[in-house]
């Protein structure tokens, strides 16, 4: 895209699209991928932040562990030119359904860039209510670094918030598997029931008010 003129292109990724319980959660990196090397040198030899984001090894949030996303999580933050992260919760995921609400996730995460983008880069999901120039593909975060910074943005924002949905709903183990469908979540459902975090509309939530 920046063969195209444009110099501003955010990278967005989300996570939570497949959890029981929890928001999902989007961020929009901007990295200056045009000419990085006037903004901000990281050590010898002028080493742009750009280039410094590579070296510490900001990848797809997938392939990192816990404590590498937190450690990379500051470093994007200070190395972009621009961050926001969105989320939609489960009460709107269960009004709209996870990919409208996805796509909402994502929307506030461009509007909370500034500057605003000029582009986007997208994983997986095009934001048609977007007036801007974009391409979404498939494993972007595999493909984009600032996808891929997106990403972990977005991975490490959405699990420190389901640490907090455990302390406000103790016992379902949010804070070790973040909502997602693991046998110790079934179990806690089995013997606890629901609670305000859980999307209402998936499986196996849904089957129990059947």
């Amino acid at each position: 895209m920046l063969r195209e003129g444009h110099v501003r292109v955010a990278g967005i990724d989300e996570v939570g699209r497949g959890a029981w319980a929890g928001p999902v959660v989007a961020a929009a990196v901007v990295l200056n991928l045009a000419n990085p090397n006037p903004h901000a040198a990281l050590g010898a030899g002028g080493r742009s932040r750009v280039d410094n984001l590579r070296k510490v090894g900001v990848r797809d949030s997938k392939q990192l562990s816990p404590h590498q996303r937190e450690t990379l999580f500051p470093i994007i933050k200070e190395s972009c030119l621009a961050w926001g992260v969105g989320l939609a919760d489960a009460s709107e995921i269960d009004a709209m359904g996870i990919v409208p609400a996805t796509r909402l996730a994502m929307r506030r995460a461009v509007e909370a860039l500034s500057p605003p983008p000029d582009a986007l880069i997208i994983d997986a999901l095009r934001l048609p209510d977007i007036d801007l120039p974009q391409r979404a593909f498939p494993f972007a975060d595999s493909i984009s670094l600032s996808v891929a910074a997106a990403s972990i943005l977005a991975k490490v924002m959405r699990d420190r918030m389901m640490v907090e949905l455990e302390a406000a709903f103790p016992g379902y183990g949010f804070d070790r598997h973040k909502g997602y469908g693991t046998r110790a979540h079934h179990a806690a459902l089995k013997a606890m029931g629901a609670c305000q975090a859980h999307r209402k509309s998936f499986r196996p939530i849904c089957t129990r008010d059947e």
